[in-house]
């Protein structure tokens, strides 16, 4: 559920949707997310959670850097969310766990 959450947020990111308030709280939830897969990144290789922290990483970056300068800080969040969003789909597991 945590990657599923992570690509809702990371698409509500990368497209602008809703409010700054809203997409705050959408970067806490890839974090969030990014914490709750940390159990299980050694899961496939593990490749993917690192991909999936750089993206929650290059996510805040971007929003942070975007106050200043808009233009880098809307690239470095748009390449964060799509990190997100290929790490989430490697990561998700394709068998049920018992």
């Amino acid at each position: 559920m945590a990657l599923i959450a992570a690509v809702l947020a990371a698409v509500i990111v990368i497209f602008n949707l809703f409010g700054i308030g809203f997409r705050v709280f959408c970067l806490v939830v890839i974090a969030a997310a990014t914490l709750i897969a940390l159990p299980h990144r050694s899961r496939d290789g593990g490749g993917w959670w690192w991909l999936l922290a750089a993206g929650a990483a290059a996510s805040i970056l971007g929003a942070i850097i975007a106050q200043p300068a808009e233009t880098l800080g809307g690239w470095l969040a748009l390449i964060g969310g799509l990190l997100v969003i290929v790490a989430a789909a490697v990561g998700f597991p394709r068998e049920m766990e018992e």
